[in-house]
């Protein structure tokens, strides 16, 4: 089982802990199944920037990172060496256990955000 700490930029923006998170799941779908919004514009199939996140731990429990998602990840805000996109950090069967820790960039400056 996993633990994933989310922490957000966002003012106002408490860090959040899920605990034992079942493998095969992304990043994305264990925040929305926990209440955590992140924004997700294309519905999680590589196809924006929307879901754009920093990988400050774990980034050898979730998937490599591929072309395609470097190419969204260039379009993102603030771009860093540890991003990702929380859709494709697809966690790992194996070993199936391990921290990770994720901050959230500042969603409210994204078109349409109140």
């Amino acid at each position: 089982m996993y633990t994933i700490t989310y922490r957000f930029e966002q003012k106002n923006l408490e860090t959040i802990t899920i605990q034992n998170v079942e493998p095969d799941q992304s990043v994305l779908e264990v925040a929305l199944k926990n209440d955590i919004d992140i924004h997700h514009n294309c519905g999680g199939v590589c196809a924006c920037s929307t879901c754009h996140i920093y990988l400050e731990k774990g980034e050898d429990l979730v998937d490599d990172i591929s072309d395609k998602e470097e190419d969204f990840i260039d379009r993102a805000r603030n771009p860093r060496l540890t991003s990702r996109l929380s859709c494709q950090c697809l966690l790992l069967k194996q070993p199936g256990s391990g921290v990770l820790e994720v901050t959230v960039p500042d969603q409210s400056v994204i078109l349409g955000e109140e």
